[in-house]
């Protein structure tokens, strides 16, 4: 059973869980953690989304009434944990449809941890049923249906986290503060982001039959209608441009929303990309295997290289950002960072926190990624903190939307082969009629793409 009170007074150790602390003092955290009891909801029983469920259950008090998943085995398989997690050793009633468990459950949260293809509608969907929704990256495949989920939040008052936790990650916050914020690196002109790892599932299976297990029609959704091979599901449908926006929108969606909450950057001015599949022609992965963007600021480039192939140039830092001043240079990783100075002073070394001893049920998790528990936490308990303040999280839907929509437009400034120039007053490409006729796919009938204007 899951002590509350004892791993409340671990994770206040963090600074993100101190900022919670100072929002909503003491009393404030006692409602959090023992008072009240979160009637919560999970759609996408997979990987992450079992990972930030099970991150909520470490700090909160809730009751997990419901699960969702179109694929059985799943679905069967983390109804049981969930059980044997859960205070009151219930259950979770099981859904198919998310709709239909929307329509049976008053929620006070929603986890939403499905393929990309699928946010906007349930996130939308479960904000206009009332829950306060936390919902992973990229929170959407294109620019309208991103625009209507943050349109949705705010018609409804809805609180909702977004999955890109480098913002809660305990030792990236203390880089900021030491420094970034502390004017270490001075003047910051150029920042370089990338991702070495080979994660394009290079295979090529043949079709197969659907398992009888999964509702292949309700998993693909919206998305257009592919042959069923074991890429699609479970977990490499990121291999695929259909259900997502590739490397790009997966991984580099981290990066730079990192280093827009490390600099205090909003919308790029102007996106430009170029790549494709140079070196991977056999796989039937259709995302790009090698890939470089650059994201245009006031006096500042922030620039993207990804390969899934070759090696890293620098071993330690294969997925990471690293920040130029003109007084230091700070490199940024999931795994610790490095500050280096330009002339004198003392190099700065920070590595990941580690909480296998406060939270001892993370050693034997399957598939955990343990470096990163302690920010999915902590990003958690920032959530709810906002749901008690009525105030934005540090990973606000809007934040989320800005970074999220940075990456398509990338996407779509190398599909069209030219520079794309975003004013955000009126989210639209400045004269490229073209690109925006781009900012919403065709959704497969019966399914109807949202808008802003009709949420």
């Amino acid at each position: 059973m899951y002590n509350f009170n004892i791993n409340r007074r671990n994770f206040l150790k963090s600074s993100t869980a101190f900022m919670a602390y100072s929002t909503l003092g003491a009393r404030g955290l006692e409602t959090l953690f023992n008072e009240k009891i979160r009637k919560v909801g999970l759609i996408g029983t997979g990987w992450y989304g079992k990972s930030d469920l099970f991150r909520l259950m470490q700090v909160a008090n809730v009751e997990v009434l419901a699960l969702c998943d179109v694929d059985r085995e799943l679905l069967d398989e983390a109804a049981e944990l969930v059980s044997k997690r859960q205070k009151s050793g219930k259950v979770p009633q099981k859904y198919n449809d998310y709709r239909k468990m929307l329509a049976q459950h008053e929620f006070d949260i929603v986890i939403i941890g499905t393929p990309d293809h699928w946010h906007a509608l349930q996130a939308i969907d479960a904000i206009k049923a009332g829950a306060h929704v936390f919902l992973q990256k990229p929170i959407s495949v294109d620019v309208i249906e991103g625009e209507a989920i943050l349109a949705a939040a705010r018609k409804y008052g809805k609180t909702v986290q977004i999955g890109t936790q480098r913002r809660s990650t305990p030792h990236l916050v203390d880089a900021k503060k030491k420094i970034v914020d502390a004017g270490l690196l001075g003047k910051v002109s150029h920042v370089d982001m990338c991702c070495y790892y080979h994660m394009r599932g290079m295979v090529k299976p043949d079709p197969q039959p659907v398992p009888d297990y999964l509702d292949y029609d309700m998993w693909t959704g919206p998305a257009p209608m592919r042959p069923y091979n074991p890429l699609v599901h479970p977990r490499s449908w990121r291999a695929f441009m259909e259900y997502g926006n590739g490397i790009v929108g997966d991984m580099c969606v981290h990066m730079l929303d990192m280093v827009r909450w490390m600099l205090d950057l909003g919308w790029p001015q102007r996106v430009t990309s170029s790549g494709g599949i140079f070196v991977d022609k056999a796989s039937r992965a259709n995302i790009t295997d090698t890939q470089t963007a650059m994201f245009e600021f006031d006096n500042l480039n922030v620039v993207w290289n990804h390969r899934s192939w070759g090696t890293s140039p620098d071993p330690d830092y294969p997925w990471a950002a690293t920040l130029y001043g003109d007084k230091g240079t700070l490199k940024l990783s999931v795994n610790s960072y490095d500050f280096i100075p330009a002339g004198r002073g003392d190099k700065i070394h920070g590595d990941v926190v580690m909480e296998l001893e406060q939270y001892p049920e993370d050693k034997t998790e399957k598939d955990l990624e343990r470096h990163v528990a302690p920010a999915v936490r902590g990003h958690m308990l920032d959530w709810l903190a906002a749901i008690e303040n009525r105030g934005r999280p540090v990973a606000d839907i809007e934040q989320g939307h800005i970074s999220s929509v940075s990456c398509i437009l990338a996407n779509l400034a190398m599909k069209l082969g030219r520079t794309l120039e975003w004013d955000p007053a009126i989210h639209r490409v400045v004269g490229d009629d073209e690109a925006n006729a781009m900012l919403a796919r065709p959704y497969r009938e019966p399914w109807v793409h949202p808008t802003p204007e009709k949420v």
